[in-house]
């Protein structure tokens, strides 16, 4: 496996794996992208996680950033990895990766998608995916998210 974090470039070399993109809850949620990176290590992928190990909050511009660079991202992406966590600290729905989750669906993309049983909106996570992509199956548990990624690829 070959990781990248914002704000590095996905630059294509000789012999690298499809690219996944770990979509989902950053901003109050566990860092469930380190433990999707420990499953996926064994992979030939390349893993594009937007979470940073240090967001540098103080700078104005950072913000446009990681947008631009995640939605660069998501659209090379040849699969998109969602995991919406639940947490017992805070409860959010991430409002972003939702709407990230729509685009994503709507525009065809490859997708796994999971939703812990915790997830204030896993129903309608399942439902408006059934409806939109029934191809895509929701996942409850990061595990099996993984499992089902190492599947669709």
């Amino acid at each position: 496996m070959r990781y990248l974090e914002c704000p590095d470039t996905y630059e294509p070399h000789a012999g690298d794996g499809p690219l996944v993109f770990l979509a989902g809850g950053i901003t109050g949620c566990p860092d469930w992208q380190r433990e999707a990176v420990r499953g996926l290590s064994t992979t030939d992928w390349v893993v594009a996680n937007p979470r940073r190990q240090n967001f540098p909050i103080g700078d104005p511009s950072a913000a446009e950033t990681q947008i631009r660079w995640e939605h660069r991202h998501l659209t090379r992406a040849d699969l998109v990895l969602f995991w919406f966590p639940a947490s017992d600290a805070q409860v959010t729905t991430q409002p972003i990766a939702l709407y990230e989750l729509g685009a994503a669906a709507a525009g065809g993309r490859r997708l796994v998608v999971g939703a812990a049983p915790g997830y204030p909106r896993q129903t309608d996570v399942r439902l408006q995916l059934w409806l939109a992509r029934p191809d895509v199956e929701v996942q409850s548990t990061l595990r099996a998210t993984l499992a089902q990624a190492r599947h669709a690829l």
